[in-house]
């Protein structure tokens, strides 16, 4: 891999393809230097990132958040953010180190911000 203007790459475009996406930058020019990025990790400084909305949320604002049920039992830490295509779902991490995934919606989670409240009938 050659190092192109300090690491940095300007997106040209962006298209899915076969569950990833393949991404056009304009340091780079041939098939060869291409080939040779795939795979690469690819980062976005926070600040470039666009404004949220009302209810949104990055992926990695919830990763690492405590998650609470609206009965205030501690339910464990927010390790992963799926979506499988009927919508996101938050996989949670209990203190035995067993595992449970809720979906986010507002029934279920209706809040986060500093911890993640799931409605206790979908707390396992």
């Amino acid at each position: 891999y050659k190092s192109f203007n300090d690491g940095a790459l300007t997106l040209k475009s962006l298209r899915p393809h076969k569950g990833g996406a393949i991404a056009r930058f304009a340091e780079i020019t041939d098939r060869n230097a291409a080939e040779a990025l795939r795979s690469t990790l690819l980062t976005v400084s926070r600040d470039e990132l666009p404004p949220l909305g009302e209810g949104e949320y990055y992926y990695s604002d919830l990763i690492g958040l405590p998650c609470v049920s609206t009965d205030g039992t501690d339910l464990g830490i927010c390790v992963a953010v799926e979506n499988f295509g009927a919508g996101d779902i938050i996989e949670i991490e209990k203190p035995d180190r067993k595992k449970f995934m809720v979906p986010m919606t507002k029934r279920a989670v209706p809040e986060w911000g500093d911890k993640i409240v799931i409605d206790a009938g979908f707390a396992e």
